[in-house]
C-alpha cells in the first residue's frame, strides 16, 4: 500500500484511519530519515486508538506508554548503539506483549529482532516539496 501525504495533517489523518485496522499485539516498524514523519504518524495513530495524551518522540526516555481501550507502547531506538542495548532494557519483553500495540521508530537499530508478522511503514521525503511524504506499508493487514 502506498499513500501520498501533502501535509502533517494528512499524515495524521492517514495514521488515524490505519490504526482502525490494527489488532492488539501488532508491532509496527516506522522506517525513515530524521524528520520524515514517523512521530507525526504516531500522533495520528494514537489518536485513532482513542488516546488523548500528547504523543511526542520518546527519544530521551526510549519508551512511552499510553493507555485507553488499547495500550500503546511507542519505542524510539534512535539512541541505542545496537540490539544488545535494547535487550538489556527489557526490549524482548516489550515485543512479546500481546496486550498492546507497539510502534517502533528507528527499528533499524534492532534489525536482528525483526519478524515477518510485523508491519513495516516506510517514510520518504519529496525532494521538491518539504511537506510531502510518500508512505509505503509492507506486510500490512488486509
Amino acid at each position: 500500500m502506498e499513500y501520498f501525504s501533502n501535509s502533517p495533517e494528512d499524515t495524521k489523518g492517514f495514521a488515524f484511519s490505519f490504526s482502525k485496522k490494527i489488532n492488539c499485539g501488532q508491532i509496527i516498524a516506522l522506517i525513515g530519515d530524521l524528520g520524515s514523519g514517523k512521530t507525526t504518524f504516531s500522533k495520528g495513530f494514537a489518536k485513532g486508538l482513542g488516546i488523548e495524551n500528547t504523543v511526542s518522540s520518546p527519544t530521551f526516555k526510549l519508551v512511552s506508554e499510553y493507555h485507553n481501550e488499547f495500550s500503546l507502547f511507542h519505542i524510539d531506538c534512535y539512541r541505542l548503539e545496537d540490539v544488545n542495548e535494547f535487550l538489556i532494557i527489557g526490549g524482548q519483553e516489550l515485543l512479546s506483549n500481546r496486550e498492546a500495540v507497539i510502534l517502533i521508530e528507528w527499528p533499524e537499530r534492532i534489525k536482528p529482532l525483526w519478524e515477518k508478522d510485523w508491519i513495516y511503514v516506510y517514510f520518504e521525503h519529496d525532494d521538491k516539496n518539504s511537506n510531502k511524504r510518500k508512505i509505503i506499508i509492507k506486510d500490512s493487514v488486509k
